[in-house]
C-alpha cells in the first residue's frame, strides 16, 4: 500500500518556508501480528515544532531531516492485527504526518469516543493546549479570586483557555492579540475583560498601566519579547508568572537583546517559572476531565481554525507565526 507523507528536508533560517518541506510517497509494510493500520483524520499544528526544526538540543529531539515530521494526530483504526484495537475507532497520539500509517499497538494511544461531537478538540481544549492552560495556570499561577490575569498569545489555542479558566476563577482577564477583530472576539465571546492590539498600540507599557489600574497578579506568558517586557514591568508585588512560550523568539536568528527583568523579579518578589505540558503526564487524566466537565457545563468553549487538505499541513504550521489562527488550528484530511 501506498501513501503520502511530509518530510522535513531543510532546517529553516528565520521562518520555516514552503521550501523546508516535502511531500513524498512511500511504501507501507504489510501488517504484522500486533499492528494497526491508521488513516489520519485531524493533524495538529503547534508552536513547538519549530523549535524541533533545529539541530539543537532542547526538551524533546528534533526533527530529522529526510523524515517524516511527527506530531498530534487524531486517526482511525482501518486495518488491525492487534487484541487491543478494533477497525473503526478512533485514536489520538504522537504519529507521523502520513495519510496512513503502520504502528505497534504498544505506541501511546489513546481511545476517543468515535461519536464525540467534536473529535478534533482532543488535540485542542482536550488535549495538550487545554492541559497546558489548566496546569500551567492552576498549578504555577494560582489564580486567586479578585486577581488580574494577562494572558499574551490570547487569541491562540492555548490563550483562549487559559481566559476562560481565569474568569472561572473569579479574576479580571486582560488579553494581549493581533488584530481587532481577534480583540472584539475575545471580549464578546469567550468573555475577557479587555483585550489589547499590540500591533496597532504605540505605547504598549503604558496601555496595559491602563488596563490594569491595579498591578498584574498573574502573567501568563505565551509569547516573549517585547510584549513580555512591557507586561512585566506592570506585575505586582508576589506575583506569578508563567512561561509556557517564546514564539515571538522562535524564529529569530540572532539573540535578542531586551531589559535585564531580574532585578523587577528580585524587587517585586516575584515567581516566574517555565513548564512543559508532560511534566504533569501523571495528572492528564485529571485535567482531561475537569476540561470536559467545564465544556459540558457550558462554563468553556473552543474555537478551531481548520485548514483542508493533507498538503497544506505546512502551510498551516507557517500560518501559526503569522497570526493566522484564532485557537487550535487544525488540518483535517
Amino acid at each position: 500500500m501506498k501513501t503520502k507523507q511530509i518530510i522535513l528536508q531543510a532546517r529553516p533560517v528565520g521562518k520555516p518556508t514552503p521550501d523546508d518541506f516535502k511531500i513524498v510517497e512511500i511504501d507501507l509494510p504489510a501488517l504484522q501480528s500486533g499492528q494497526l493500520l491508521l488513516k489520519g483524520l485531524y493533524f495538529s499544528v503547534d508552536p513547538y515544532m519549530r523549535g524541533r526544526m533545529n539541530d539543537a538540543k532542547s526538551y524533546t529531539a528534533p526533527f530529522k531531516l529526510n523524515d517524516a515530521i511527527n506530531g498530534g494526530v487524531i486517526a482511525e483504526v482501518i486495518e488491525s492485527k492487534s487484541e487491543k484495537y478494533s477497525i473503526g475507532e478512533i485514536v489520538v497520539g504522537a504519529l507521523p504526518w502520513q495519510v496512513n500509517c503502520v504502528i505497534t499497538d504498544d505506541a501511546a494511544l489513546q481511545k476517543i469516543d468515535a461519536k464525540y461531537e467534536h473529535p478534533s478538540y482532543y488535540l485542542g481544549a482536550l488535549g495538550m493546549p487545554g492541559l497546558t492552560a489548566y496546569f500551567g495556570l492552576l498549578d504555577i499561577g494560582k489564580p486567586k479570586t479578585g486577581e488580574t490575569v494577562v494572558v499574551s498569545g490570547a487569541a491562540g489555542a492555548v490563550g483562549i483557555l487559559v481566559g476562560q479558566i481565569a474568569k472561572i476563577n473569579g479574576c479580571r482577564v486582560i488579553g494581549i492579540a493581533g488584530t481587532d477583530e481577534k480583540a472584539k472576539e475575545l471580549v464578546e465571546t469567550f468573555g475577557f475583560n479587555e483585550v489589547i492590539n499590540y500591533k496597532t498600540t504605540t505605547d504598549l507599557k503604558a496601555a496595559i498601566l491602563g488596563t490594569c489600574p491595579k498591578g498584574i497578579d498573574v502573567y501568563f506568558d505565551n509569547v516573549g519579547g517585547e510584549i513580555s517586557d512591557a507586561v512585566i514591568a506592570n506585575i505586582n508585588f508576589n506575583a506569578r508568572i508563567v512561561l509556557c512560550g517564546q514564539i515571538a523568539l522562535y524564529n529569530n536568528t540572532e539573540v535578542s537583546m531586551g531589559p535585564r527583568l531580574q532585578p523587577i523579579l528580585l524587587t517585586r518578589s516575584v515567581l516566574m517559572q517555565g513548564f512543559i505540558v508532560s511534566n504533569y503526564a501523571d495528572r492528564f487524566e485529571e485535567g482531561t476531565a475537569k476540561l470536559k466537565l467545564w465544556m459540558d457545563e457550558g462554563k468553556m468553549i473552543y474555537k478551531e481554525t481548520i485548514e483542508n487538505g493533507f498538503e497544506n499541513l505546512p502551510k498551516a504550521l507557517i500560518g501559526l507565526f503569522e497570526g493566522k489562527n484564532t485557537g487550535k488550528m487544525i488540518v483535517r484530511i
